[in-house]
């Protein structure tokens, strides 16, 4: 009896072996070595996200005597106040920045969205016109480029400096992302689109019904990376609207401020080219920064799931 359950257990562990042997390297358990430098690179990683942006926060709501003796950033709490984003969101020329910026993200994201889905259906199908002298013409321009020069003439021309669309249709098209869902949008079923045909549906409603909801997870991505783009431009600002503050984003405003380390151009009574108000200049740097970086904050866990599942498949699918 005793020697049935050893040579049992003999096979159990020769059998183990095998598949272990069977295995490649990287389905096999990791060691405690290798569970420590995952750790510690994981911790490290988050330590580099997450200590600039608690410096930032701090800082951004400390006082002044704070910041003085910490000698610049403020690393830990000391005298924290608030009357920097009061006086900042009490300024006409921040808040209608802020809404500036809004406009422009929400807007330039649904047409990007809009042009680069139905480009991208297009080029998809393998019977539309032109298909194949429109891609390698969208490929083209991801090398060569007219330059910056003809891009201000060609806006200019069309009467486009100080105007709103001047900040949104120059940069409304990223053949990158047409690429991106060309590919998703040809490893849509056949089956499914040749159902949809079968039942008297036309193109617009193949797309709307068929290929938009089974490429969620790239649509969301393609959004999301299109909207943080126009979230953070300032650079038409300067080409097409460099006098009027009134039509700046907050960026553009953060970036003047920052590199005149006074009065914001066109603030009304704002106090920060006053001397009399005892506010530090850095932490209203460091308060506008934070307010740019608000609104991801709370877009991103919306997004965060179809963000996970689009950059997946995408690595799956090569």
């Amino acid at each position: 009896m005793g020697s049935r359950r050893e040579k049992r257990r003999r096979a159990a562990v020769a059998a183990r072996r095998r598949a272990r042997s069977a295995r490649p390297p990287w389905e096999e358990p990791p060691t405690a070595v290798g569970r420590a430098a995952k750790g510690l690179t994981l911790g490290g990683t988050l330590a580099v996200i997450l200590v600039p942006l608690w410096i930032i926060v701090l800082t951004s709501f400390s006082t002044p005597g704070a910041i003085n003796r910490a000698g610049g950033l403020v690393i830990w709490p000391d005298g924290l106040t608030t009357d920097t984003y009061r006086e900042m969101l009490s300024d006409p020329t921040v808040v209608t920045a802020l809404t500036v910026s809004l406009g422009i993200t929400a807007v330039g994201t649904a047409v990007s969205m809009a042009v680069s889905v139905l480009c991208a259906y297009g080029l998809s199908r393998p019977r539309s016109f032109g298909q194949r002298f429109v891609l390698l013409l969208l490929i083209v321009t991801m090398f060569v480029s007219g330059g910056l020069i003809p891009s201000f003439l060609v806006v200019t021309g069309l009467g486009g400096y100080d105007q709103w669309w001047a900040l949104i249709l120059p940069s409304a098209l990223s053949v990158f992302n047409i690429l991106v869902l060309r590919a998703f949008y040809q490893e849509t079923s056949s089956e499914l689109i040749d159902a949809a045909r079968m039942d008297g549906a036309g193109d617009w409603r193949i797309l709307w019904s068929v290929v938009l909801p089974t490429s969620r997870a790239v649509t969301a991505v393609t959004a999301l990376f299109y909207a943080v783009g126009y979230w953070n431009s300032f650079f038409n600002v300067m080409l097409y609207m460099p006098t009027d503050s009134q039509k700046w984003p907050l960026q553009y405003v953060l970036l003047t401020y920052v590199n005149r380390a006074n009065g914001l151009p066109g603030s009304v009574n704002s106090g920060f080219g006053n001397t009399q108000v005892q506010t530090a200049p850095l932490s209203l740097q460091m308060a506008v920064v934070v307010l740019t970086l608000v609104p991801l904050v709370i877009v991103y866990p919306f997004v965060q799931k179809h963000l996970r599942t689009g950059v997946l498949t995408g690595a799956i699918k090569g």
